[in-house]
């Protein structure tokens, strides 16, 4: 039987992909930092829900060993598990930053780190997935801490596809989402607005204008279970897997200055490959 592992999923796109795998007969491991009656709910024979910090070595050692002893491998990696802060530099607080960095950035490595072994371990090869963001491929104005942490993210996974699928048999795909209708977009709106993030002061007018142009462009946002049925897809596809796929046409579009020449991402792997391994 498949298994995987999702951080992230007590809610939106993790447990929208979580419940889509299950049902389709995986074996599910879903992350969460607290356990609640509700999730508990959705569990069923082939979705468990356990918990899981990512910013915390040892509940990522204990999930890990769970899987190992329950499994003993795992068929898919979702790093999902993420943050977000509307905030500029002189606006957040050196805490803020930190536990950004510390869920998006560190816990993407933590993740990976503790469960390769078990991704090493799949018989057919295996998939290693994270959620990005188009703010990992597009700078944004207000954005500029979550955008770097995000950039940060795409860096580890592209590094990561140059070897780990030629070396170890695991695909490495980035979903880059743009607005998507999760508790995780309304926090970070909710947050700013209602916690004193509109201060009066310089950058007051950029934020202002930046939430009215923000709400006009993704008035109707993108549903997760639309990105688990893009996920499901994406394990399930023939090779070869992207490295990066963006999830609407608007997302598409509001970062084919960057993307247009290399849309999946292969083009690039394959030239490292070459250069830094001499690998076709």
């Amino acid at each position: 039987m498949k298994s995987m592992l999702i951080t992230g999923a007590s809610s939106g796109i993790g447990l929208a992909t979580a419940r889509h795998f299950a049902e389709s007969g995986w074996t599910v491991y879903a992350g969460v930092r607290e356990r609640t009656e509700t999730l508990e709910d959705f569990s069923s024979t082939h979705l468990r829900f356990i918990t899981l910090d990512v910013t915390d070595t040892k509940s990522l050692k204990a999930a890990s060993h769970q899987i190992e002893q329950e499994v003993g491998h795992l068929d898919v990696l979702f790093c999902n598990a993420g943050q977000g802060l509307l905030r500029a530099i002189g606006q957040a607080t050196s805490y803020e930053i930190n536990q950004l960095f510390e869920t998006n950035v560190f816990g993407v490595m933590r993740t990976i780190e503790q469960c390769l072994p078990l991704l090493k371990a799949a018989p057919h090869g295996s998939h290693l997935l994270a959620t990005s963001s188009t703010s990992g491929l597009v700078g944004q104005p207000l954005n500029e801490i979550y955008c770097a942490s995000k950039f940060a993210v795409e860096g580890l996974l592209e590094s990561l596809a140059t070897y780990y699928k030629p070396f170890f048999s695991i695909d490495v795909t980035l979903i880059e989402p743009g607005a998507v209708e999760t508790n995780f977009t309304a926090t970070v709106l909710d947050q700013l607005e209602q916690s004193g993030g509109l201060h009066e002061d310089d950058f007051k007018p950029i934020v202002e204008n930046y939430l009215r142009l923000y709400r006009k462009h993704h008035a109707t946002r993108q549903a997760s279970n639309e990105i688990a049925e893009l996920v499901y897809t994406l394990v399930h596809m023939k090779e070869p897997k992207p490295l990066r796929v963006r999830t609407t046409p608007v997302d598409e579009a509001f970062v084919a200055h960057k993307t247009s020449a290399d849309p999946s991402g292969l083009i690039g792997i394959t030239k490292t490959r070459q250069l830094t391994l001499n690998l076709e």
